[in-house]
């Protein structure tokens, strides 16, 4: 009950939820810039990374299955984005010709 009226609850309070509206700002603008494949996947990614901090921070028990299936989703999504990066390459329009120099009809 004593938290409720706590300037310091409040102020983390606001704190993450500042962070929590930026975040969903972030994936909008994620999303229009990419594909809401590109950032599902990219969210997989992160949660895999997450995981692998965890094992550091926390001194979570790695096991050989979840270090596995950790780089597996990190070796996916390094594939993707590959892949993703050759065929915007590939897509991107050719750069405009030169612009040409007028003749002019001096007679």
């Amino acid at each position: 009950q004593d938290q409720l009226t706590s300037g310091l609850f409040w102020s983390a309070m606001c704190v993450a939820g500042f962070f929590g509206f930026s975040i969903g700002i972030v994936t909008v603008l994620q999303i229009k810039a990419t594909s809401p494949l590109s950032h599902n996947i990219s969210g997989t990614a992160k949660a895999a990374i997450q995981s692998l901090m965890a094992f550091y921070l926390w001194g979570n028990q790695p096991t050989v299955l979840g270090v596995l299936g950790i780089f597996t989703v990190l070796g996916g999504s390094l594939l993707y984005t590959f892949i993703k990066m050759n065929e915007n390459a590939n897509a991107a329009p050719p750069p405009p010709p030169p612009p040409q120099q007028e003749m002019s009809s001096k007679v």
